[in-house]
């Protein structure tokens, strides 16, 4: 079987994950620059793990300044075969909760400000232009393991959402938030695309497990959402993700990902358009 590593991408409220054995601090740079943090390597259950915490370990990178690009290649590079994403997020929708876990399977782009593919000409990037398929821009198999997963451990998981990524760093107005209900967004967040693009791109098996902490801006008669609100249930959804990550990493490494991940090469390759 193709050996694995699993890179876990932490979001705001798990910017200091401590799951890692045999751990190593290591400072790397790209072609694209810094990514936004050091890469924490180690293994959890001597499966091997890379944590990049997204918005630095001081939460000081707000979501349009990430390097997404820098992350994921920084992740390519130390050999990643897969990454677990994790993200706060609002709930577009009553039948999902905060607290709950929405593991995502669609998105919709509400970004402007950010590039979106590694092959854009600049110094260093590949050749040619990517126009990678993005009809299933979540990795399946990934996927459904962690959302059995986290059912298992008895945590109300939602296997299927569409999440609308929205520049930021600002939260959406009621107008907004009310829109985004009407075009089937069931949640909403700052910084799953380009994230999920990249890792596409990269060929890297993606799954990303979002973290409710409020109900956005549409329900009539509340205040919307609002960092205090969003505070209070921070710690309790980051116990939650740091238990299904301790556990999920065995049960991927339990299945034979050879077949995906040629695969996930070969979409890359037959992506990419170039007469050079």
């Amino acid at each position: 079987m193709t050996k694995l590593k699993i890179g876990i991408i932490g979001g705001s409220g798990l910017n200091k994950l401590d799951i890692l054995e045999n751990k190593s601090i290591k400072d790397v740079t790209t072609p694209f620059g810094k990514p936004s943090e050091s890469l924490v390597t180690g293994t959890i259950n001597n499966v091997e793990c890379v944590i990049l915490v997204r918005h630095g370990t001081k939460h000081t990178i707000m979501p349009s300044s990430v390097n997404y690009r820098a992350n994921i290649f920084a992740l390519k590079e130390e050999g990643c075969t897969h990454i677990l994403a994790t993200t706060a997020c609002g709930s577009l929708q009553e039948h999902i909760a905060p607290g709950d876990i929405v593991i995502l399977d669609q998105f919709i782009d509400r970004t402007t400000k950010r590039i979106q593919t590694f092959y854009d000409g600049s110094d260093g990037a590949p050749k040619g232009v990517c126009h990678m398929a993005m009809h299933t821009p979540f990795c399946t198999k990934l996927s459904k393991i962690l959302t059995e997963t986290s059912t298992k451990l008895g945590f109300k998981t939602h296997s299927t959402g569409t999440v609308v990524t929205i520049e930021g760093p600002r939260f959406s107005s009621t107008a907004e938030s009310k829109m985004f209900q009407l075009w089937g967004g069931h949640v909403i967040n700052m910084t799953t695309v380009p994230e999920v693009v990249l890792a596409k791109e990269a060929g890297i098996s993606y799954a990303s497990m979002a973290l409710v902490t409020d109900y956005d801006s549409w329900r009539e008669g509340e205040e919307g959402v609002s960092v205090d609100v969003v505070l209070k249930i921070f710690k309790e959804n980051a116990k939650k993700a740091e238990t299904v990550l301790k556990n999920v990493i065995s049960e991927i490494a339990s299945h034979n990902w050879t077949e995906l991940i040629q695969h996930n090469k070969e979409a890359v390759m037959n992506s990419v358009l170039s007469y050079t």
